[in-house]
This record gives structure tokens, sequence and C-alpha cells, in this order.
């Protein structure tokens, strides 16, 4: 199933589940970042984003994040128990407060290499 969220819209778009539904315990999201504003409002808002990544990664939620190069925005690997969940850390970082960036959220369950991903 892959599910959707642009930050902008407000919709959910998903196929084979309804909207808003609730993913199953230790599901996987992949957040694609896009950066929304000119470079030099995405790094000064970089350090904050980080910090509140690297407090999710403490919490276990954040499994890996980087940006992507070039540098038109990142992507985040997610442990969440459910979208509800993952919505309140999208709206929760400083790039989307800041309207810096904008996330697209895919629900991701991997098949391969599914017993190091579980170590992280």
């Amino acid at each position: 199933m892959r599910l959707e969220n642009c930050m902008g819209t407000g919709k959910n778009h998903a196929v084979g589940r309804e909207t808003g539904a609730a993913l199953p315990s230790g599901m996987y999201v992949l957040a694609i970042i896009r950066y929304r504003r000119p470079m030099e409002e995405v790094l000064a808002a970089t350090p904050a984003h980080r910090a509140y990544l690297r407090g999710l990664h403490e919490r276990g939620l954040v499994l890996v994040s980087g940006p992507f190069e070039p540098r038109t925005g990142g992507a985040v690997l997610l442990r969440v128990s459910d979208m509800a969940e993952m919505e309140a850390i999208r709206d929760a970082d400083p790039f989307t407060t800041g309207g810096i960036a904008e996330y697209e959220l895919h629900t991701w369950v991997p098949t391969i290499g599914t017993e190091a991903i579980a170590s992280l």
C-alpha cells in the first residue's frame, strides 16, 4: 500500500486502504522532504530540523535521514505506530512549521534485508 500526504494540500491519497487508516504496529514510512523555499532559508532552518530529527532518532522513530544530492530535499525513514503519529511528526518539524519544506509520505513494507532494518 502507498499513502501520500502532501502537507500543502492536507489530503491523503491511499491505495488499498482508506485515508487516515492506522498502520500495523512497527510499520515503516519513507518521508520524502521537498524544499519549498530558497536555499538560504533552508540552510538557516537546517540546524533546528536536524536537532528535531536527532530527538526522534533517540526515541527510535527515525531510523535514517539525510539530504539528497543535489540538495533539493531529503529523505527520512521512520518506524511509527500509525499515520496519526507520522502526521504529528511531520507537523512538528521546523521545516514544516516554518514553511520551508513539504513532506510526501509513503508507507513501506521491506521484503529483503528485514533483519538488518529491524535491528535499527
